[in-house]
């Protein structure tokens, strides 16, 4: 099914969004030489142009990946219009750049808030951007990685409906990272045979540290894509386990009120004026009005 059939544009403007925009190449405006390119399938290089990550040598490399609106905002936090679609305008741009960033990494990390603003979600590429599931699939066996990413759901207390489709389906490996008393909760719910159960801590705050220990025990690999949610990538920057950010600059004035929180890139952790937080630009891609910026972030490497 083309990807405009699926979203169509008559819903769109009924929703006051704007129309699909047509998937052609985006245009690199800067980008920083070096690191390890990555063997993109032609019609993948043709889209997005050259990707390079930089070796770790015993460690794995992060990447977190967000859309936010002109105005900061991630998530309108209603419902039904909770997800990235409603701040990218449904971008094909940003869908196609997700599935790639999703196509080369080995595990795929959302909070337990993220799976309930999408529930039918996996989070592999074919899943987020079809019309391209054969070349990501391509860009996967050139990589020596297994056919889907381990999907890895963060979760304190173990409040996640286990009837979903990430769980049920089949599609995907999963890791469900907890505490003690989580899961306890998800062994009473039974589990499904081909989801694992990591048990970091008997309660309270999930380390970053501890999550990413976590799934290099259930998936040794060299990528690690964290998509989320704010609370969740508030806890990898401070803790500064994440190594680069792929940020979507939608062309949307989204704006707050006093009614409904609007969700911002980092929730729960406070950096500046006391210790801020500052990133180097790496990329600037773009297409139309969106822009797709990549930055870097000093890390520490003592149990990584």
């Amino acid at each position: 099914m083309p990807f405009a059939d699926k979203f169509g544009s008559e819903e769109q403007e009924e929703e006051g969004m704007p129309p699909i925009d047509e998937l052609t190449p985006l245009q690199t405006l800067f980008e920083r030489e070096g690191d390890r390119e990555l063997p993109l399938p032609p019609d993948l290089a043709a889209l997005y142009g050259r990707l390079a990550f930089p070796t770790h040598p015993g460690r794995v490399h992060v990447v977190g990946n967000f859309v936010t609106t002109l105005d900061g905002i991630v998530s309108l936090n209603e419902p039904g219009h909770a997800s990235g679609g409603d701040i990218s305008g449904w971008s094909q741009h940003d869908q196609m750049v997700m599935g790639i960033l999703r196509a080369v990494a080995d595990a795929v990390v959302v909070g337990a808030g993220t799976l309930r603003s999408a529930p039918q979600h996996r989070w592999t590429a074919q899943y987020i951007y079809p019309p391209l599931a054969e070349v990501y699939q391509q860009l996967r066996t050139s990589l020596g990685k297994p056919a889907q990413p381990l999907n890895v759901i963060v979760t304190a207390h173990g409040e996640v409906n286990l009837e979903l489709p990430v769980f049920q389906s089949g599609e995907v490996p999963v890791l469900l990272v907890t505490t003690t008393q989580g899961a306890e909760h998800l062994r009473a719910l039974r589990l499904p045979p081909h989801v694992e159960l990591q048990a970091i801590q008997s309660t309270g705050f999930l380390s970053a540290r501890a999550i990413l220990q976590a799934v290099s025990r259930a998936c040794p690999g060299e990528v690690i894509l964290v998509e989320g949610g704010p609370q969740l990538m508030g806890d990898f920057l401070a803790e500064r386990v994440l190594d680069e950010l792929f940020l979507t600059l939608a062309p949307q004035i989204a704006g707050r009120d006093n009614k409904v929180e609007r969700l911002g890139l980092v929730m729960g952790k406070r950096f500046a004026p006391e210790a801020p937080l500052w990133g180097t630009l790496t990329s600037i891609k773009q297409a139309g009005s969106h822009l797709f910026l990549r930055y870097t972030f000093p890390t520490k490497e003592a149990n990584r």
